[in-house]
């Protein structure tokens, strides 16, 4: 549990910097998907000594590598397109599906056994993530982003299940690592950092720098991920109630069902914890 509230701390700082980026300083999705890979690749070798650091010269430590940078490049690219026609709440909402998709996960691969205790606080997260969806509703046109929001699922569910899977061959470090650099790599044609710096020079140093506790949150969820799948896709609806709060903080106006619905993910979140998910 301590290591997930460290990922949630880390991705909560980036998601108030991400939102800052996005909003004021005018990245694109190229633009801000290059400044999020390229920075954090610079900073892992810092984190190298706290790491597991093995690898074997074969296909599937390559392959995780470049599905790594797929997923990675999937997740920016398709959040971008169904943001079009849902709030961001409404969007981590839909990461409930990938709760039950993680627990069935660990039950197959023998990391933990099937409790109906614990299905029953996974849906009772999953309630309060529709009930805080439900607050935040509008006219969604499911038709135009319905294969965007698959994609996006998947890269998410994807990325925890290719650092599990390729733990043999490669650790999760070096999997994250070399996966930015490719992904980095690919996206130099149509994002020019060069020019891109040179247009905006403090926008670029503020993201790069912003990029530190997400260097970490990465490190750190890797780690959450070698203990459990499920606890891995607990941290979305941990990140946000924490901004929920956040927002009640600054005094932000809410509605009644997303205060209810917070409070139900907080419940749901919690009794998985004490049911011993995470020994």
């Amino acid at each position: 549990m301590e290591l997930m509230l460290l990922v949630v701390a880390c991705y909560t700082i980036c998601s108030l910097s991400d939102k800052y980026s996005v909003a004021k300083l005018k990245f694109d999705g190229n633009s801000f998907t290059f400044l999020m890979a390229a920075p954090t690749a610079l900073l892992l070798p810092v984190l190298m000594p706290f790491s597991d650091l093995y690898i074997e010269m074969c296909w599937q430590s390559a392959l995780a590598a470049v599905l790594i940078a797929v997923s990675k490049l999937l997740e920016f690219k398709m959040s971008a397109l169904v943001l079009t026609e849902m709030s961001a709440f409404e969007l981590k909402a839909w990461l409930g599906i990938c709760l039950f998709a993680s627990y069935a996960t660990d039950i197959i691969t023998a990391v933990d056994v099937f409790s109906p205790f614990r299905l029953i606080a996974i849906a009772v997260t999953a309630v309060g993530l529709f009930m805080i969806a439900r607050s935040e509703k509008g006219h969604i046109n499911y038709k135009k982003i319905i294969i965007p929001l698959f994609f996006y699922l998947l890269a998410k569910f994807g990325y925890g299940f290719i650092i599990k899977a390729s733990e043999p061959y490669i650790s999760s470090y070096f999997a994250l690592l070399f996966g930015l650099v490719i992904l980095a790599f690919v996206l130099v044609p149509f994002v020019h950092p060069v020019k891109l710096i040179k247009e905006k020079p403090k926008g670029c140093a503020f993201v790069a720098l912003t990029k530190i506790p997400n260097a970490l949150g990465l490190v750190l969820e890797n780690a959450v991920i070698a203990t459990s799948m499920t606890n891995y896709s607990f941290i979305q609806p941990m990140i946000m109630v924490v901004l929920f709060f956040i927002g009640l903080i600054r005094k932000e106006s809410t509605k009644p069902l997303n205060v209810i619905g917070s409070i139900v993910c907080i419940a749901g979140i919690v009794v998985f914890q004490l049911l011993g998910i995470k020994n």
